[in-house]
């Protein structure tokens, strides 16, 4: 099978930390940009980082600059996310995506395309 399977989410408190893993099945991860994408409840889908194939450059949307790490090993074929001093305007469901696009280059923009998606994985910040 060729996919992307996400783990890490669950229940925070305000100010605790997650760390989301994206691992891909049937492709060989480093030959895509990843891109982690959030979608809240009425909210449009939206793109907070991302990273290129040789993960030599990332992007970071300001709303998590400073408080999440994205990340890549692609000799273990998985991506992360590390994500610190959550708010519970974080509560969404995350999601990874991969693009033989240079995401970075589009500011994880989701008007690009991409080749894979996760299925998502809930992130919920609540005390």
């Amino acid at each position: 099978q060729l996919q992307l399977v996400e783990s890490g989410g669950g229940l925070v408190q305000p100010g605790g930390s997650l760390r989301l893993s994206c691992a891909a099945s049937g492709l060989t991860l480093r030959y895509y940009s990843i891109v982690w994408f959030r979608q809240a409840p009425g909210k449009e889908r939206e793109g907070i980082s991302c990273i290129t194939d040789d993960g030599l450059k990332t992007y970071y949307r300001n709303s998590v600059k400073g408080r999440f790490t994205i990340s890549r090993d692609n000799a273990k074929n998985t991506a992360y996310l590390q994500m610190n001093s959550l708010k519970p305007e974080d509560t969404a469901v995350y999601y990874c995506a991969a693009t033989g696009a240079d995401a970075t280059k589009y500011y994880c923009s989701n008007r690009i395309d991409y080749d894979y998606w996760g299925q998502g994985t809930q992130v919920t910040v609540s005390s």
